[in-house]
């Protein structure tokens, strides 16, 4: 097959969740850009309309849904309403991230909160739209963890930034994604699911001054992520051209941690 048609999505249903956040921008773009049909849901429905009408103004298709990946109820309606609409998903990218907690001393109630989205409320969307892929036939799973998933806090890029401390719940969940691409890998084989993970690093955002001096010193490449950074990993662990590649977690730094 060419090269371009294991890259290509052009028939693919596919769901980002998060898809209005920093990276969930970014993933969305880049998967209608191949020639997908992409669904972005989060709880803020009119941040999704947003979204998707500035790229179905730029010619890609783009939808947008709701869901509340805290809510069961919330992540059923979504499912049926993939069905109803497109009949089929093949690829869920799970991105989406609450970040309740502020720091290590913030209450636990706040890492409750945090457990309750990114732990229960996560595999809950995970285990019903996987059930949706393998109705369909097959396809792939992309989470989205971080370097943070992998590693501890760098603290000295904090230095002299004021940006303060480092919330705990992120790290824990991220680092439990990873372990999860790997269970879900084996769990989904005879279903002809795929399910891999990517690891970013940190995505510039305007960040202070000092944070992006600090850590662009430590990165080979010499800078943070972009916005494109991103988009070409994602399509191809959506698409065909990772056919054989199953059960990874791709870390996606700049080399900060070759």
């Amino acid at each position: 097959m060419h090269v371009n048609e294991l890259l290509s999505l052009k028939g693919k249903v596919i769901l980002v969740t998060g898809g209005a956040g920093l990276y969930g921008r970014c993933i969305v773009e880049g998967l209608a850009e191949a020639d997908g049909t992409v669904i972005t849901a989060s709880r803020d429905l009119e941040a999704g309309k947003k979204l998707a009408g500035k790229f179905r103004a730029a010619g890609l298709d783009v939808h947008a849904m709701q869901v509340d990946q805290a809510d069961h109820d919330s992540v059923m309606k979504l499912k049926k309403q993939i069905k109803e609409e497109f009949g089929v998903l093949h690829v869920f990218v799970n991105n989406a991230v609450s970040r309740p907690m502020k720091g290590y001393h913030a209450p636990l109630e706040d890492f409750a909160a945090s457990m309750r989205v990114n732990a229960t409320g996560m595999m809950d969307i995970l285990r019903e739209m996987t059930d949706l892929i393998a109705a369909g036939g097959g396809g792939s799973i992309v989470n989205i963890s971080s370097m943070m998933g992998m590693y501890g806090p760098d603290l000295s890029n904090y230095e002299g930034t004021g940006m303060g401390d480092m919330p705990p719940d992120y790290f824990f969940h991220r680092g439990g994604m990873i372990n999860l691409t790997r269970f879900m890998a084996r769990m989904m084989a005879d279903k002809k699911i795929r399910v891999n993970c990517i690891s970013p690093g940190g995505l510039f955002n305007n960040q202070p001054k000092q944070f992006v001096e600090n850590y662009n010193k430590k990165v080979p490449v010499g800078r943070m992520a972009n916005n494109d950074d991103i988009k070409g990993l994602a399509v191809l662990l959506a698409s065909d051209a990772s056919a054989y590649i199953n059960g990874e977690n791709i870390l996606m730094d700049g080399g900060m941690h070759a």
